[in-house]
């Protein structure tokens, strides 16, 4: 059985099959809209029920409360309709003409930039290139259908190699196999690229807030190297600001790159943020939670977009007090939360 579904206000129309989630069928028939996790953690793809019902699916109920359940609101990686939709939500221009495709690819490289970080390069075939927006990720494809997703460390137009940023974690099976049996010129298949965390258009006059924590930084990165390449012909460049937090320093596992963008452009600053910094650290910069670093920095972000990257309890937590206290838009936040694997290959 199929189910028709409206996107409002645009009024798309495109159909579901039974079982399949809203965000999946839409994405088939190629509309885009805005996701991210695809588990139901981080909460990008929450829109409206109009009309209609849904099964809601398996979601973090503290992403999708009752109460936003009683209003109609869904979270469309999760919900799979039950009858016909009229559905309510922002579609995404920017990604419609960019396949998505599964392609193999060859590990080229492992590089560990930290006692938990693996810089892996991936080498597509000859005659294949990946394009992508700097922001989004691939999923890497594993056996019994299971799936990794990795943001893209490089950018769009630095497509020689495909960069991924690993941590090792406490029952991370993917995690364990790239610190102990992966080895350069391994074949992986991935599916790509997802997701709805790219740069968003703006007036020439808003500066930009990076957030990122641990290897959140990997599709910051990629924005901004993108970012860096398009202003070689542009004489307006926008102001940008990167907070990076971690624990410790040997955590800001690529700091002399961060440190050398600050170098090289005027319209760049980085401030790296410690919350557990060691003796041996020597530090004396920024200490605490990153996010409220931006707090103490920015007391009005009116004209400010704000691009947020990493642990789910960091997104959440910038996001409400940035918006709260901080005069920030709601639609100037951009997210992606990393939410880890721990179920068995």
């Amino acid at each position: 059985m199929s189910y028709q579904i409206i996107i409002q206000p645009s009024g798309h129309v495109f159909k579901a099959e039974s079982g399949e989630t809203i965000l999946e069928a839409a994405l088939r028939e190629g509309f885009s809209l805005p996701y991210g996790c695809r588990n139901g953690s981080c909460g990008i793809c929450k829109g409206k029920i109009i009309n209609g019902t849904v099964d809601y699916g398996r979601h973090n109920e503290e992403t999708l409360i009752e109460e936003e359940k009683q209003v109609g609101k869904a979270l469309f990686c999760c919900a799979s309709p039950l009858s016909d939709l009229v559905i309510e939500c922002h579609e995404i221009g920017a990604t419609k003409d960019i396949e998505i495709k599964t392609l193999p690819c060859r590990v080229h490289k492992l590089e560990l930039v930290a006692t938990d970080v693996m810089i892996i390069s991936l080498k597509l075939p000859t005659n294949q290139r990946l394009q992508f927006l700097a922001g989004q990720y691939i999923d890497i494809l594993l056996k019994d259908e299971k799936r990794r997703s990795f943001s893209l460390a490089n950018a769009p137009h630095d497509d020689e190699f495909l960069q991924l940023h690993a941590r090792n974690y406490l029952g991370g099976v993917f995690a364990e196999h790239v610190f102990t049996r992966m080895r350069v010129k391994d074949m992986l298949r991935f599916t790509g690229p997802l997701g709805s965390f790219f740069l968003r258009d703006a007036p020439e006059d808003t500066s930009i807030i990076f957030l990122a924590s641990g290897t959140g930084f990997a599709p910051i990165k990629s924005i901004i190297e993108h970012i860096f390449y398009q202003e070689i012909s542009r004489s307006n460049k926008r102001k940008m600001t990167l907070y990076w937090g971690a624990r410790t320093k040997s955590d800001l596992y690529l700091f002399d790159l961060a440190d050398k963008w600050q170098q090289e452009h005027d319209n760049f600053t980085f401030v790296p943020v410690l919350s557990e910094s060691l003796p041996t650290d020597s530090w004396n910069g920024r200490t605490g939670l990153v996010h409220q670093s931006v707090v103490q920095d920015f007391h009005n972000l009116e004209t400010y977009q704000v691009y947020a990257c990493g642990a789910p309890i960091m997104v959440k937590a910038a996001y409400h007090d940035l918006t709260s206290q901080c005069n920030l838009p709601k639609d100037a936040f951009f997210s992606d939360v990393f939410t880890p694997s721990v179920n068995n290959l």
